[in-house]
């Protein structure tokens, strides 16, 4: 009897404790629901938006060229006695760089010279006749009409001076353009005749190219300029607009990047190509970098005026697009589809989407998702240290991730040989 007691408790006390596992399997789920209602709101930065002015960081592609390069031209006809320069040779201005025959343009100077030393005597020999003739002619000695003839001998001898004078003169030329000097300072190439051939009016002989200071020609948007010229007129000098010009694939070194000046805005747009045409100028004193080199031009101080812009590490790609994330009267995440425009260095500006006065969600936007409670942290406004700090802790999160990967993989390859033989099949 006893026995048929306590086996008959023995099945109840195991019942209730089934039934008491069964309740307890049944609250676990709903004390999870419970713990994840109650989690602590998430912290982030969160900003008011209203318009501002954001710098813009942009660069415009262009090809480099020296607006002062000169080609030489041979000016006469000759054979081509000497070249004083090699090709590649920095030369200055009036440098001697080609002779060609001298002695012959030298001979016809000599000639023009006695040309006009013989003018010179034929027209004061007609002088002392046109003033002899005239006492004549007070004394009734001479006809009017030997006196007329007289004059005019002297005017005919005055024309053949002026004559001779001019053929002179373009003798010296002739004789100068045999000696070809530098018209510009610059880098000179390589000589197009060979020392002994013959050349004639107009033959190119070689090209030099400035070098310092060097021009920049490019073409800026439609908005890009209109803002530019807004703010030229705010400051009022074209000077104050800085232009920094770098070579793609040239890094580091004093010659990778240039210090310039915006010198020119085009007052029309291209109805091709929908730019405007800009212009700037760089000294290049070491010569780093050359003409016909693909560059790209930035301008420091360009900016987008009364713009809505927020940091570019808050944008976020979703169903719909762009989005973002603003915050409702109960500090709980919205998702806002939003439409983009420039990026300027760490800002996104935003064209559609957002109001001045509404909540934005600005720093890191992981982990959130619509209806998420947030505890808002007041915005400093240093959008780049916000972009900084996330990237350096998707960094060091992908770092923590490598090495436990790499511990991992030690640790398979650490198995004794009796394990890895029962793991073995």
């Amino acid at each position: 009897m006893k026995k048929t007691i306590h086996s008959g408790r023995a099945s109840l006390m195991a019942l209730i404790a089934a039934l008491a596992l069964a309740a307890c399997g049944q609250e676990q789920p709903e004390t999870q629901q419970a713990e994840q209602q109650e989690a602590p709101p998430h912290s982030v930065e969160v900003a008011d938006i209203a318009r501002q002015d954001i710098p813009l960081d942009k660069s415009y592609p262009s090809l480099l060229r020296s607006d002062s390069e000169v080609t030489l031209v041979a000016r006469v006809n000759g054979f081509l006695e000497e070249r004083h320069f090699e090709p590649g040779q920095l030369v200055e201005r009036g440098d001697r760089l080609y002779t060609i025959e001298p002695d012959l343009y030298q001979a016809t100077v000599n000639q023009r010279e006695a040309d006009l030393q013989s003018a010179r005597a034929e027209m004061s020999r007609a002088q002392r006749d046109a003033q002899r003739f005239e006492q004549l002619l007070s004394q009734n000695s001479v006809s009017r009409q030997q006196y007329d003839q007289a004059l005019a001998d002297q005017r005919v001898a005055q024309a053949r001076v002026a004559q001779a004078e001019a053929a002179l003169t373009s003798a010296n030329l002739d004789l100068g353009y045999s000696r070809v000097t530098a018209p510009v300072s610059g880098m000179i190439g390589l000589s197009q005749i060979n020392i002994g051939n013959l050349v004639t009016s107009g033959t190119e002989l070689a090209t030099i190219t400035p070098l310092d200071p060097l021009e920049v020609r490019f073409q800026l948007p439609q908005r890009d300029a209109f803002e530019l010229r807004r703010q030229l007129q705010n400051v009022g000098d074209m000077s104050a607009i800085t232009a920094r010009l770098s070579v793609p694939g040239v890094s580091g070194g004093s010659g990778s990047e240039l210090e310039g000046q915006l010198n020119y805005l085009s007052s029309r747009v291209d109805m091709g190509t929908s730019t405007v045409q800009a212009a700037a100028t760089f000294a290049n004193p070491d010569g780093a970098i050359l003409p016909g080199q693909f560059v790209r031009v930035r301008l420091d101080g360009l900016k987008r005026f009364d713009v809505i812009a927020v940091p570019e590490i808050a944008v976020t790609q979703g169903l719909m697009g762009p989005r973002v994330f603003v915050l409702d009267e109960e500090n709980k995440a919205r998702e806002r589809n939003i439409q983009l425009g420039d990026v300027a260095g760490p800002w996104q500006i935003i064209v559609d989407g957002l109001e001045e006065g509404e909540r934005v969600i600005v720093g890191d936007p992981a982990g959130i998702e619509p209806g998420v409670v947030i505890d808002p942290v007041a915005f400093d406004g240093n959008a780049e240290a916000i972009v900084d700090d996330v990237e350096e802790a998707d960094a060091q999160e992908q770092q923590e991730q490598a090495e436990a990967a790499a511990e991992m993989t030690e640790g398979a390859g650490d198995l004794p040989a009796d394990e890895e033989e029962e793991g073995a099949p």
